[in-house]
């Protein structure tokens, strides 16, 4: 019993230490909950804190990108305002061009018609020119200006002169009749048809002198080759009152001093064959020398002088088949194969410039007689066909300015006025040209090589020559010499090809 006893305190025991550790265990256990949860509401807390500034962020950059938004709408307002103002502005550009081409259009359509017009009318004067030559059976083998207008003024010579000889005969047969009446009275038998046609000393006076003088000096180079001085001018009959000598006027004195009759019972064919000293006038079909079937001509022809530039060339020869007239144009052969009739060379003498170098040069040459009739052209190439070159001295100073990529050249520029020349320097280089004024030195041109500028050298022995700029300007030059010009010409137009060259390989 006394076990049991024992036993049942133990359990007894056991059972409170149970009870007291499961006691304990539950107090631990509520004390940790509220823990966790405290734990928990600070953890929270501390997310909501940094959502709140996570949003203030947010907030601030959607403020700056509203911000941003605002400029960059603002600037795409402007840019559309740019854009209309543009297409505004394209679109009045557009109707200003359009307005431009019409007026054009209309201007080309004019110029057409009144070219019209004046081709009609060129149509009608050559075919009515035509006409009245061939009226008189003068038929000109070339249709151009420098022809028929050769042509009507030996005709009009013709006529001229057949008026001359018909007042002349007249003159003659009322002298004859009044000779006849006043035989009685007077011992001499001399022609009176005005108060001055016999002087005193028994010679012609200046009336009657004129119509045979004016004949002589009409084939006064007959015998003679042609040369720069010796073609032939046809003097221009008008009033006899009004006729006035020319540079032929020595010539013709000293023919008509010849004029002095050897006795006073000459008739009038006799003082006619005798005055002239040339064969019988060359319009008398009938006293003519020359057969009808022979055409004038040129023997000998050839060209007098060095082709280089600065020089002078002369086309020369002997006109034979009773050639009176000769019709002389230089020509320019180009590298393409085209012909270039220079323009005012239309003399036997020309003189070579810039523009001929590297280039074929001829000289064409039409004979004709008093008859009108034409030969065969004569044709002869300068420089024996060869091409036009420089002067070694020309050429090596030309070298060496491509050379230096730099040249100056002191030229004239004329200004407002045809005497106002003002000194200037003309300075070129590789890409470009510049000229300053010497008086100031203001820049009074400076632009670079395009192919819109460009140099003209006038035909004939001068020493200027005319600068166009790529704007269409035009500026006239000139310099000390012939030489210097072509040198400075020449200069130019290499350096020019030369920047153009490299233009277009930079392009490619």
């Amino acid at each position: 019993m006394t076990g049991s006893v024992v036993y049942g305190r133990l359990e007894h025991q056991t059972n409170l230490l149970s009870k007291m550790s499961k006691d304990k265990d539950s107090s631990n256990i509520e004390d940790q909950e509220p823990m966790e949860l405290q734990l928990k509401l600070k953890a929270q807390e501390e997310e909501i804190h940094s959502l709140r500034e996570q949003i203030a962020l947010a907030s601030i950059k959607e403020l700056q990108l509203l911000k941003e938004k605002c400029a960059l709408e603002r600037i795409l307002s402007e840019l559309r305002l740019a854009v209309d103002e543009r297409q505004r502005e394209r679109i009045t550009s557009s109707m200003n061009e359009l307005t431009g081409r019409k007026a054009d259009v209309e201007e080309n359509v004019r110029l057409a018609e009144n070219l019209k017009d004046v081709e009609e009318e060129r149509y009608i004067f050559m075919s009515s020119t035509l006409s009245i030559l061939a009226d008189y059976d003068i038929w000109p083998r070339v249709y151009n200006a420098s022809s028929i207008s050769n042509n009507i003024k030996c005709l009009h010579d013709k006529l001229q002169w057949k008026i001359q000889s018909g007042h002349t005969k007249i003159g003659e047969l009322n002298y004859a009749a009044e000779g006849v009446h006043n035989d009685n009275s007077s011992g001499l038998s001399l022609p009176v048809q005005g108060k001055n046609n016999l002087t005193a000393h028994g010679q012609f006076s200046t009336e009657h002198q004129v119509d045979q003088i004016s004949d002589m000096t009409r084939y006064m180079h007959l015998n003679a080759p042609l040369q720069s001085g010796d073609h032939i001018q046809t003097p221009k009959f008008g009033n006899m009152q009004d006729f006035s000598f020319n540079t032929q006027r020595e010539v013709a004195t000293s023919i008509a001093n010849k004029s002095v009759y050897r006795g006073m019972d000459v008739n009038a064919d006799e003082r006619t064959e005798d005055i002239s000293g040339y064969p019988p006038n060359m319009y008398n079909d009938v006293n003519s020398v020359y057969s009808e079937d022979e055409a004038p001509g040129i023997e000998g022809f050839q060209i007098i002088g060095d082709a280089k530039p600065g020089c002078k060339l002369l086309g020369c020869g002997f006109p034979v088949r009773g050639t009176s007239l000769c019709m002389f144009q230089w020509v320019r052969h180009l590298p393409d194969g085209t012909r270039d009739y220079i323009e005012g060379a239309t003399n036997p003498e020309y003189v070579v410039t810039a523009d001929d170098v590297d280039r074929l040069i001829a000289v064409e040459c039409i004979p004709m007689d008093d008859h009108n009739r034409q030969g065969e052209i004569v044709r002869l190439f300068a420089n024996d066909q060869k091409k036009i070159t420089c002067e070694p001295d020309m050429q090596l100073e030309i070298d060496t300015y491509l050379a230096k990529g730099q040249a100056r050249f002191v030229v004239d520029l004329l200004m407002d006025s045809p005497d106002n020349w003002e000194p200037a320097t003309l300075t070129l280089r590789k890409s470009s040209f510049q000229i300053k004024s010497n008086n100031g030195g203001h820049e009074i041109i400076s632009e670079t090589y395009s192919k819109d500028s460009s140099i003209k050298v006038p035909c004939g022995l001068s020493t200027q020559f005319v600068l166009i700029t790529s704007d269409g300007s035009s500026y006239p030059f000139s310099t000390n010499s012939v030489r210097i010009r072509d040198t400075l010409v020449l200069t130019m137009r290499m350096f020019q090809s030369k920047a153009l060259d490299e233009r277009r390989k930079g392009k490619v």
